[in-house]
């Protein structure tokens, strides 16, 4: 069976790996075009690409998905079957091409949190499972008749990386199985309109989808800076009424104190004793782990030693 496989980041590479190392024929990897990283503007290429690189493996990085000369050299290479993860979405030209279909894996167990960033969305909302699912594309993003499910448990405390990490083998595992279903007709897909589960979306996370929300409850908070670890990391501005200065912070882990209150809403404390507290609607916020701009990270107090903060801050998100 020829296969082609689609796909970008780290995610997408345990699955490519599961592929090779059993012994499954892939005849072109397809990733997204070379760019500048953030700093110094270097090109850098995506863990896909080094993977096919290192195991020399066929590599397309088309600019546009409906470019002519793109889709005749994926139609040489005759594949039966296309495999997504983590790529972007595919016109019907491509996914409908080979004859067994393409199928994608995802990061949730649709049709809930459909989008770009399931992962981080389950662990912001305090969801307690997870999931994958493989399922075969059609024109509707992450819509198509699902063919397996699995269900995975998030601990209390674990984070997006750490879940993500988890998921992503797991994922390989789920890909073998749904390459040796369809290639033996031994499966019956399911419509998601079926499904008793209600549809929900994880939408793509930009730089203001990571600002703290002080203004809610305490393990809410908690579950967002866990769903925000540790990429891209969720952060805060504090404002220094007395100096008029802004302090910006990623923040990668805090404890929440439940306890009774007056205090405004994003104000700050700060000694050597309590750390450094910020207080929520319904108690108190500890930042234990956390990044100053052109900074490394580091512990709360590491931090503290080295700034002298006042508790004349207050959070402005």
């Amino acid at each position: 069976m020829r296969i082609i496989f689609f796909g970008t980041p780290d995610f997408a590479v345990a699955s490519l790996d599961s592929l090779i190392n059993n012994g499954y024929n892939v005849v072109g990897v397809v990733t997204m075009a070379d760019k500048p990283s953030n700093r110094g503007q270097k090109i850098t290429f995506s863990a896909v690409k080094n993977y096919a690189l290192e195991h020399n493996l066929r590599l397309l990085q088309p600019t546009n998905l409906k470019e002519q000369s793109f889709l005749e050299e994926l139609s040489s290479l005759k594949a039966d079957l296309q495999i997504v993860v983590a790529f972007r979405m595919l016109p019907k030209q491509i996914y409908a091409m080979p004859k067994l279909g393409t199928f994608n894996l995802h990061g949730s167990l649709l049709p809930k949190y459909r989008g770009a960033a399931p992962i981080h969305w389950a662990i912001i909302n305090g969801e307690k499972e997870t999931g994958l699912t493989t399922f075969l594309l059609n024109d509707k993003i992450d819509q198509g008749e699902i063919i397996f499910q699995q269900r995975i448990k998030i601990g209390e405390t674990e984070t997006t990386g750490e879940l993500h990490d988890r998921m992503m083998i797991e994922g390989g595992k789920l890909v073998i199985k749904t390459v040796e279903a369809l290639k033996i007709g031994n499966f019956k897909t399911i419509a998601q309109d079926n499904l008793e589960t209600n549809p929900s979306f994880a939408p793509k996370i930009f730089k203001e989808t990571t600002l703290i929300p002080w203004q809610k409850k305490g393990k809410e908070i908690v579950n967002f800076v866990r769903g925000m670890c540790p990429i891209p990391c969720a952060t805060t501005v504090f404002f220094n009424e007395i100096s008029q200065s802004d302090l910006f912070l990623k923040v990668f882990s805090v404890e929440f104190i439940e306890i009774s209150h007056n205090n405004k809403i994003g104000s700050v404390e700060v000694n050597t004793r309590d750390g450094f507290r910020v207080y929520c609607c319904d108690g108190i916020i500890k930042i234990l782990d956390l990044q100053q701009s052109g900074k490394k990270r580091m512990k709360v107090d590491e931090f503290l030693k080295g700034n002298r903060l006042e508790s004349s801050f207050v959070a402005k998100n």
